[in-house]
Formats: C-alpha cells, sequence, structure tokens
C-alpha cells in the first residue's frame, strides 16, 4: 500500500465540475531513498519528437511533475526542450520534478552504463536523474544499432547477465548521477536475481498492467519485495503501433462505461483510478492536450469496493507488449508466469 502525502478528499459531484479547469496535482509514494515518486506521471513511448515538446509542457501546466523517459524513444532531446522551457518560465524548479530514464538492451555492457546515462542525462539537460530503469532483462549486441539483427531478421544478442550490469547502475548512484534506479519488465526470478547481488536495493518495478493484464501475483511479490510498482499502459496502449484485428480494447469494454457515466468521468479516468486505487503508480501517455489535462484528474474520486471488484475481474490475461519476436534471447521475461 502507498505512504502518500498530499491525497486529497473526494469533493460533492457539484464542485468536481468546478474544478475541471483547475491544476490538479498528484500525491506521492515514498521511495527507499527517502525521495517522493508522483503516482501518476506522462507516458512519452511512442511519441513523436515533433509533439513531445509541448506535450510535456501542456502537462506541466496541469499539474503533471513526473515525466517517464527512455533513450529507446528516441525523443528525450525534445523533453529536454520542454522542461528547459518550463524552468525559464519559473513553472517549477528541476527539484519539482520527478524524470526516469531507461538503460537500452545494446548497453547492458558495464562499461557502457555510465556513458549511456551520460547520454540520457545530456539529451534532457539534466544532472541527474530520479529514476533510472533496466529496460528490459535481456541484452542485445553491443554496438552503433539499437536493434542489432543477423541476416535472417533475427535479434542478435550478448552474453551479458543483468546483474552484472546492476553493479554499474550503482556505481552511478555512488556518483550522484542517478538518485533511485530499480527494473522494466523483469519477472519475478529476475527480479529476486538482482536483489540477492544488489547493494543498492531495486526501489521501483515497471511493467505493463491494467484489468486485462492485472498482474496480481507480480504485484504482491513487488510489494513483499518493497519495491514500488509502476504500470504502464494503465490504458491498455490503445496508440500502440502493434495493434491487430481483433486484438481486445480495455478502452472499450463494456462493463466500464455505466461506472464512468456514475462517477461523471470517462473510461480512462476510471481506468487510472483502478490503478492508484489498488497502489500501482500510472503513467498514461498522450500527445493531446485535452487527454493529458483529464488524465491527471483522479484524485476528487474514489471508486467503491464493488466498482474495485468488478474491475479486477477483467483478468484475461492480455499482454500488448510482448516482443514475442526476441523470445528466443536469453532472459526473454515472459517464459515465467510472473
Amino acid at each position: 500500500m502507498f505512504i502518500t502525502r498530499g491525497t486529497p478528499k473526494a469533493p460533492p459531484t457539484s464542485e468536481r465540475r468546478r474544478q475541471s479547469t483547475t491544476r490538479m496535482s498528484a500525491p506521492t509514494v515514498e521511495l527507499p531513498s527517502g525521495q517522493q515518486m508522483p503516482v501518476l506521471g506522462l507516458g512519452t513511448s511512442q511519441a513523436k519528437p515533433t509533439q513531445v515538446t509541448e506535450a510535456v509542457k501542456v502537462a506541466i501546466d496541469a499539474g503533471y511533475r513526473h515525466i517517464d523517459c527512455a533513450m529507446k524513444y528516441g525523443n528525450e532531446a525534445e523533453i529536454g526542450a520542454g522542461l528547459k522551457a518550463k524552468f525559464d518560465e519559473g513553472v517549477v524548479k528541476r527539484e519539482d520534478m520527478f524524470i526516469t530514464s531507461k538503460l537500452w538492451n545494446t548497453f547492458h555492457h558495464p562499461d557502457d552504463v555510465e556513458e549511456a546515462v551520460k547520454m540520457s542525462l545530456r539529451s534532457l539537460g539534466l544532472d541527474y536523474l530520479d529514476l533510472y530503469l533496466i529496460h528490459w532483462p535481456m541484452a542485445y549486441r553491443r554496438g552503433e544499432s539499437l536493434l542489432p539483427e543477423d541476416g535472417e531478421g533475427r535479434m542478435m544478442w550478448d552474453d551479458i547477465h543483468f546483474t552484472d550490469t546492476w553493479k554499474a547502475l550503482e556505481s552511478c548512484v555512488e556518483s550522484g548521477l542517478l538518485r533511485n534506479i530499480g527494473l522494466s519488465n523483469f519477472n519475478s526470478k529476475q527480479i529476486q536475481a538482482v536483489i540477492d547481488v544488489a547493494k543498492v536495493k531495486p526501489a521501483v518495478l515497471q511493467v505493463e498492467c491494467h484489468p486485462y493484464l492485472n498482474q496480481k501475483q507480480l504485484l504482491q511479490f513487488a510489494k513483499q519485495k518493497g519495491l514500488v510498482f509502476t504500470a504502464f499502459a494503465p490504458l491498455g496502449s490503445p496508440g500502440r503501433t502493434s495493434v491487430k484485428p481483433g486484438d481486445p480494447s480495455v478502452m472499450e469494454d463494456p462493463k466500464l462505461k455505466p461506472i464512468a457515466e456514475k462517477y461523471g468521468k470517462s473510461v480512462a479516468q476510471v481506468l487510472l483510478r483502478w490503478g492508484v486505487q489498488r497502489g500501482t503508480i500510472v503513467i498514461p501517455k498522450s500527445v493531446t492536450p485535452a487527454r493529458i489535462q483529464q488524465n491527471i484528474r483522479v484524485f476528487d474520486f474514489a471508486l467503491t469496493s464493488e466498482d474495485m471488484a468488478m474491475i479486477d475481474g477483467f483478468e484475461i490475461p492480455h499482454r500488448f507488449i510482448h516482443l514475442d519476436w526476441v523470445s528466443h534471447v536469453p532472459e526473454w521475461p515472459f517464459h515465467e508466469s510472473f
């Protein structure tokens, strides 16, 4: 369960409409380092560089203080431009923001880790990162290509274990480049392997999580191990490039609309509220100003226990982000049930 600060009580329905144009901030959870991490942030995966600067500016104006980034997204320089604009305007200071980035698979070699961190810092225009995650437990072949393939189109991998990568990240914490470090897309066995060797314990686990993949077992495991749990794709990743005919859509589940209507909220807001209320951090992505502003307005209402139980029961399960084309790579995480 989160230990949060600043969680508001839900106002009457009449006040919700009046608050619809005001700035709202997210409560926070305390990490083992003592740092506060907002429980809702702006996701930036798949955001085009031409759109993401404005999205970051809109988000900060709307009250977001948590931005989730990654080298692989190819837009960190543009995110940095959005941050700089708001720093220069005096809207926020650096210490007001919680910025996450991630180590890509081709930089797992311990000799490459610090430079990868510094590359993201240069792109973002920052001196340190609040959180840095190993993006995936899989190591791809070192080199200039972020997606190194052989002549048959198969991903080439390196025999580098993520526990060695972790030790290099710990050095970046010691040097002050990183405030917190964690894991993304790791299964329970891989998480335990890191914990077993860690001097700096992982603070956060980030994985795909929504009502069609509620990750109950992994969430419970993370809590037992003291990791804060972040849910990416909390809306079911409706904007992903890999949509296939017949894929289920969380946002279009007919059981959600009556719940949304009951609270005068959107289906997206109900999904985000479900995520926060069950003790996860959520990082919905959008570049549409109205949706960015709407997504943070989930702290002025609470779902009933009956609503929560109904949504908990949606489990199909269905994973939208599975990278099954690299299942031959050692440490592909989805061979395990959780």
